[in-house]
Parts: C-alpha cells; structure tokens; sequence
C-alpha cells in the first residue's frame, strides 16, 4: 500500500482544497487485494525523482532551457526550487518568464468572452483559437537568451519564444488542476492574477484552457527532450521524451488502466468508501469514480518503484489511430467513451435532468458530439429505481410550470406524476439517449457507459437541495425544454429504453451477450460470461472494459498478462488485436464491454 508522507500533507494544505489523497511518488506492495486506484504501466525507460536529479541533467546540457508545461503549475515555487539548488552550487542563471509577453489582461478577457457563455453559469463553448492568441508577437521576438551564460526561459507558452535549446514540459493532472483551483493557486491563461471562484476557473478550463493547451502540446510532443510530474512539488518525477513516448507507444498496443478519482456530491453514497480499501475513508461521501474520462483521466508509468503520471490523451496525441483503431478518422484526439460510477448507496437521487441534442451541442458548446448515456447497474439494494422517460398523460406546459413553480415558491414536486420509474436490479442497462428525461434513484451503483462529453446535464429538478456548502445548485430549465424529448413516454419507455441482452455467442464455458443500445447511441455494449478462458479480438477497435461480477481475471495482450479486479475499468487499444481473458477463480465472471459501432466509424 502507498504511503503519505509529512511533506506530502504540507503540501496538500498548502496547495489542495480536497480530502482527498495526493498521488504518491512510489509504488510499494500493496497490503490488500481488491480495486487499485493507483494502477500503474512499466516504463520502458528510467524514471528519475527530484529537483538535484534534474538539475544535474540541466547543467549537463550547459545549453538554453525552455520550460513549457500546463495550466495550473506552480511556477513561481518550481523555479524558487532550482534557483535555491543552484545557489547551493554556487552556479548563476539568468531565469525568463514567458508571462512578460502576455498581452494585457482586458484584451484576454475580450478575446476568451465568446467562449465562456455570457454570464451562463455552468456552460460556454469550446475555443478555437490558439496559445499564440493570448501573446504579442513582438514581445514574444524581444525575449532572447544572453551569451555566456546558462539561460532558463518558463512558464505555459515558452516554446512561443522559438528559442534554440532543451526542451522540457510540466504536466499535471487535472483533478490535480482543480484542487490547486479550489484552493485558490491557479491562474488562467493569459491572467497573472487568481479568480476567487473556482467555478468560472473551471469553465474556462474546460472551454479555453485545456483545448488550447492540448493542441500546444501535441505540436511539442515529439520533440520534448524531459517529462516532469509536479503534482508533488517536494518529489516531482520526471522522464526522458524517448522513454514517455516509448512507453505510450507500447501502452497504445496492450492493456491498461487511467487512474481514477474520486469526488463527493450531494447525493453521493457509501458503496465506493466501503469498497475501495486505499481511498480516504472520512470524506463526507463518494458520488463519483472517474474511472474513465479521458479529458481528465491521467496514466501512472512505473520503473523501479518510481511513479510518474502523464494526461491519458497524450497517447491519442502521439498515436491516435493505434488506441482508436477504425473510429480514430472521426474522433481524432478525443476518446469517445466513458465510464464512471454514480454512487447513491444511502445517499440521494441524482437530479432530474437530460441532456442536449447533437446540434444544440454543436450549435451552443463547440462540441461534436453529445451525451448520449446508458446506466448499467453494478449493484443495487432492493428497491432500488431508476427514473426514465415521461408517463404517458405527460403534458409539457403543466410539466414546465409544476417546475417553475417549485423554483419560486420553493415547492417540491410530485415527480413520479410526470416521470416513469422502474426497478433497477444488477446488471439492468437503461438506454438515455440525449432529451431523455432520467435520474438514479438513492440506493444504486451505476456504471455511466457514456459518450464522453461530460458537463452538458441540464437539472429540472434537484429535489430542493443545496450542494455541499450550502450554495442552490443552478438549474437549467429552459435548457432542458429545448431538447426533451417528450415522445419517450409510457409504452415507448418499455420498449426502446430497457436493454433486453441477447446471447450472439457461445463456447463450452463462456458466452458473448449483446446489451443492444439505442439507434442514437454511437457506441455498443456487450457483456462477456466465462469461466475459465475466452480469446477476443479488437476488430481494430478501442474495447472499454469492466469487471462487473467476480473477484479478479487476469488480461493477457501480445504476451503481456495483468491483473483486473472487480469494478475496474481497463482499456484495450485497438491496436493490441487479439487478447485473452483467464478466469481462475472456479466462478462465473462478467465482463462489460464497450466500443464504437461500426458503422459510426
């Protein structure tokens, strides 16, 4: 089991508003089985650990030094490390800050006010400009290196300067991203200063910032000579180009895990606390696994002990076609499935709420695609439910008003009047295609098998709750009447939304099920049941997988053989062809699986 040490939880004090544990820097024996939220990939190089390590490489070069890397670093404490160690050797450097270049803060707030919504306080749409944008060019020319003398050029956006010298690049993860917000550490880009809402921070990271940042990055991928983690400002881990890129490549053609995290919620519940041994067991609740989002979802490499995460869409950056296979020619960099966990086990219902069409997504947010979803139940207690599509007298305009109503004179709504319910039982596939009206009632674990688009729900209704500090949490009723689909009631419901498996094939001891999906959605889904062993094949398809019923099977991809255990999620690139899941346990296991429809590639 990984261990936090005293400089880990000054850190987190210092740097994170979250309870949540910081990521550590080892890899050490694990004192259980069962669900590892720290999974990790063999490097095929050396991982190295600390500021003297890499300041040793530095004065090696004797050459200028560019340092570019994401949003959210901690800039100003990261150089304060080297310049201290530096003086410790008593060894000069001049030190340049690309921010000096930036251009002045009202021209951001004009150039990024398009994407961040007017005002709307939840939605924007995606940026399509690039870092160059938020930089003067001339500014950009007038910084220059000195002769004579070692030369460390920093900040998000150095590489703009076209300097000639060593390349290197700070990563960080984004949940990571979001603690240092909450905390009020981060800046945006373009701005010197901190906004005290971590809310807006976080809409522009997800509608300029991070676009922005990943196309920059991907232009620098290849020729990035050192790696560096600076999740852990006392134990950064850092990595040669060669040996990350090397490491993606062989990942991109076998099994592996993101590593998840983990938030609470207003509705969160207890089933995640009381089955994943290594999390933090006095957080208020768990509404939320991350297990799979890939804009968010970063990768543990491993060599020695040593840990080092990178951002999962990197290996789509470096190779998309290898992980994504058929579907690479219409996703391109972005990951098109997802899979989370919805957590209500004694905790609340999930707000009522749907989510946008493809156009109105396009149209309003930038994004290609939208949030078609499905819920596969994991586990549930009896009496447990899930609402679904509308009753079959429903009426827009009574609906609408009963909603309204209960915003301005704070009354609850009989729901159930206007909404269906159904019992949700293990293993049960809900279909919500988008403008579907749905929820999870308390008392579930979902497994989200979703398109990845993931901020776009619109809330009708959230059963007059206030979020975890006390704040009304925003509804988006007109929102909502711009893409319900109000012919998803009664009968229609039963027949169009409730997944009925059918078996397409078979062997001695195991069987492939197909849990058909909804014409909308792009993505299929199908559940393997075996007992011993089963060969499989990508199909030069990206196959997301989950461990839903039994302890642990192991995956074998072109020789390679790793451990799965219940309730975690695995990828299988589309180029890592044929594969093989053993089961020793004498029990029947199951297995989900999902992957692109042919014919939506």
């Amino acid at each position: 089991m990984s261990t936090i040490n005293p400089a880990q939880t000054q850190h987190q004090h210092r740097f994170r508003a979250t309870e949540q544990f910081l990521a550590p820097h080892t890899k050490e024996k694990r004192d259980q089985a069962g669900y590892d939220i720290y999974p990790c990939f063999s490097a095929a190089g050396p991982i190295h650990a600390g500021f003297d390590s890499l300041l040793t490489w530095i004065l090696q070069r004797r050459a200028n030094i560019i340092i570019d890397g994401y949003v959210g670093v901690q800039w100003d404490d990261f150089i304060a490390a080297l310049q201290s160690r530096l003086a410790g050797l008593q060894t000069n450097a001049r030190f340049v800050n690309v921010n000096a270049a930036l251009i002045p803060a009202a021209d951001r707030d004009a150039l990024v006010a398009p994407s961040l919504g007017n005002g709307d306080p939840l939605f924007g749409k995606v940026f399509d400009g690039q870092l160059s944008d938020f930089f003067t060019p001339e500014k950009l020319r007038n910084i220059q290196p000195e002769n004579g003398q070692l030369n460390i050029l920093y900040g998000c956006g150095a590489s703009l300067c076209g300097w000639d010298g060593a390349l290197l690049y700070i990563d960080l993860p984004k949940n990571e991203i979001q603690f240092r917000s909450r905390a009020g550490q981060v800046c945006n880009i373009g701005h010197h200063s901190i906004s005290g809402d971590a809310r807006q921070q976080y809409k522009s990271f997800y509608f300029v910032d991070w676009p922005v940042l990943n196309r920059h990055k991907k232009t620098l991928l290849p020729s990035v000579e050192l790696f560096i983690d600076e999740q852990r400002l006392n134990e950064i881990t850092w990595c040669e180009g060669d040996t990350l890129r090397n490491t993606l490549r062989e990942m991109s053609r076998n099994m592996f895990r993101a590593r998840p995290w983990f938030e609470p919620g207003v509705w969160g519940g207890h089933w995640i606390r009381e089955n994943i041994a290594e999390l933090n067991p006095n957080v208020v609740n768990y509404a939320w696994s991350f297990e799979l989002i890939a804009p968010e979802n970063g990768i543990l490499l491993e060599h020695e002990g040593l840990l080092q995460e990178i951002s999962l869409d990197t290996m789509l950056m470096l190779d998309n076609t290898a992980v994504l296979g058929k579907a690479a020619p219409r996703f391109g960099n972005t990951f098109p499935i997802r899979f989370d966990f919805l957590d209500t086990f004694d905790g609340g219902n999930l707000s009522i709420q749907c989510h946008p069409s493809v156009a109105y997504t396009r149209d309003n947010f930038g994004e290609p695609f939208t949030q078609d979803e499905t819920y596969y139940i994991l586990d549930a207690k009896p009496g447990a439910k899930v609402y679904l599509g509308f009753q079959n007298d429903i009426d827009a305009t009574t609906f609408r008003s009963a909603l309204e109503n209960s915003v301005e004179q704070q009354q609850a709504v009989d729901i159930e009047k206007f909404v269906q319910v159904f019992p949700s039982n293990r293993h049960d596939l809900f279909l919500i295609p988008n403008g579907t009206v749905h929820s999870s009632g308390k008392d579930n674990l979902v497994l989200e098998i979703s398109a990845t688009p993931y901020i776009y729900t619109f809330k009708m209704y959230d059963w007059m709750r206030t979020d975890l500090n006390g704040r009304p949490r925003t509804l988006n009723i007109a929102r909502a009447f711009e893409n319900l689909d109000f012919d998803r009631k009664g009968d229609v419901v039963r027949e169009t939304l409730l997944s009925a498996p059918v078996t397409i094939q078979q062997g001695a001891d195991w069987r492939l099920l197909h849990l058909p999906t909804h014409p909308q959605h792009f993505y299929r889904i199908e559940r393997v049941e075996f007992s011993t062993t089963v060969q499989l094949d990508t199909g030069n398809q990206c196959h997301v997988l989950s461990l839903v019923e039994g302890e642990r099977i192991r995956v074998v991809t072109n020789g390679r053989e790793q451990v799965v255990h219940y309730a975690e999620t695995f990828i299988i690139p589309a180029a890592a062809g044929a594969y093989t899941l053993l089961n020793d346990s004498g029990e029947e296991v199951k297995v989900v699986r999902s992957f692109v429809k042919e014919e939506c590639c």
